[in-house]
């Protein structure tokens, strides 16, 4: 179990940061990107958590039983994945082929396991016949905003295996990023579906009304507000 009796070092004050291998590098790195990103992504689990931990589930049976579900559900999963992220982010701190012998690192396990949650939601979800917007009336919208982010460090580790070769970065650590994401998707449908709330449905251009933005609204308010102001 690791000891940190300081945060703080000093040593990356000059803007450079150490790899896990000990070589120092500057912050601006590919690398430091992808390890940052995952952190991010990390933080954002922690939002859908406290999120989840907010849902009023008082009362008997009904509503309150699905928001338990889906409480206890989001927590054990969550948790399970903001772990296996930290683990990432240590491998990724580095090239493959300078990882210490003793780091676990994800396999094939994790990303099988992603898939047969994701088979599991999907027996209770409708077939999805169009795109959804990224929204929701719970905590669905940051499992969205989690989603996202998951792409981007998916790109950022695209983009160091490019600039640094294929070997830059573990093929099963990609899979299971890229699998993370497809996951974070089901998961924010089957909380809505869970929960009662409808899925926000994308309507082509073609399909929707003329947009008329909200200026003749935001003058009738301004409008309302000056009446007002002349009530004394």
């Amino acid at each position: 179990m690791a000891r940190i009796t300081r945060v703080y070092t000093g040593t990356g004050d000059d803007g450079t940061s150490s790899f896990v291998d000990g070589s120092r590098h500057h912050k601006s790195h590919l690398r430091f990107e992808v390890v940052g990103t995952c952190d991010e992504l990390n933080a954002t689990l922690g939002i859908i958590l406290m999120e989840c931990d907010r849902l009023q589930d008082h009362g008997d049976g009904g509503q309150s039983s699905s928001i338990k579900r889906v409480k206890r559900v989001v927590n054990l999963a969550l948790s399970r994945i903001q772990n296996e992220l930290f683990d990432l982010g240590a491998e990724l701190a580095c090239l493959p082929s300078e990882l210490p012998e003793y780091m676990e690192l994800i396999s094939e396990v994790q990303s099988e396991l992603l898939l047969n949650e994701m088979d599991a939601w999907q027996e209770h979800l409708e077939p999805l016949r169009n795109f959804i917007l990224p929204s929701g009336q719970g905590p669905e919208a940051i499992i969205h905003l989690s989603r996202t982010v998951t792409r981007r460090l998916e790109r950022s580790m695209v983009r160091l295996m490019d600039s640094e070769g294929e070997e830059s970065v573990r093929k099963l650590a990609l899979v299971y990023v890229n699998r993370l994401s497809d996951w974070l998707f089901v998961l924010g449908r089957w909380v809505s579906f869970s929960l009662g709330n409808e899925e926000t449905i994308w309507k082509p251009l073609a399909n929707r009304e003329q947009a008329e933005g909200v200026v003749e609204l935001i003058k009738k308010f301004n409008s309302n507000d000056n009446d007002f102001s002349m009530i004394d």
